[in-house]
């Protein structure tokens, strides 16, 4: 990886992922395919300035799309749930 600024590409705003956070202190990212979690922990921490209890990573295959005749494929990706530590948050879109 270069930087911690290309690890993660952004936060991943869901209704599950909004439950998740008010609920079980929980934060989801879409971050790059070849981090790793100790590098996704290491940018969250640097970057938003929270301490950072555990990592799961997850691989989303990219869904086969037609358009006609046309088949093609959206590009496989990569997701992190963050587990920040005991009061700790994170204010990513509060109060937007």
């Amino acid at each position: 990886m270069k930087s911690t600024y290309d690890v993660l590409i952004g936060p991943l705003l869901t209704e599950k992922g909004t439950l998740i956070k008010e609920t079980q202190n929980k934060v989801l990212f879409r971050v790059a395919s070849e981090a790793n979690k100790i590098e996704i922990k290491k940018a969250v921490e640097e970057i938003f300035k929270v301490k950072v209890d555990k990592i799961a990573t997850i691989k989303c295959r990219g869904k086969k799309k037609r358009l006609g005749r046309f088949e093609g494929k959206r590009p496989d990706w990569k997701k992190a749930v963050v587990t920040l530590k005991e009061g700790e948050k994170l204010e990513i879109i509060e109060g937007a």
